[in-house]
């Protein structure tokens, strides 16, 4: 299962809750206040190591970056 993270609308702590995909949108219970979290929008990132041995971050995807959606994206933006 994977771990999504969450904000509370009444105290605005966050914090991560372990949860099945299906049920990944339904409002989470803060462990500070037990107010309402509400699911924020992730990115991940794993790593690899090449033939050389050398381990180095993989960044993964999200938004109009690694989605490929293209727009008005700042990583795509030249200076």
């Amino acid at each position: 299962m994977p771990i999504y993270e969450y904000v509370c609308a009444n105290c605005s702590s966050e914090f991560e809750e372990l949860r099945s995909f299906t049920h990944m949108d339904a409002p989470a219970a803060c462990p500070e206040c037990s107010g309402q979290g509400e699911k924020q929008l992730s990115v991940f990132m794993s790593f690899t190591t090449d033939p050389g041995g050398e381990t180095r971050a993989v960044a993964g995807g999200g938004g109009c970056c690694g989605g490929g959606g293209g727009g008005a994206c700042a990583c795509a933006a030249s200076v």
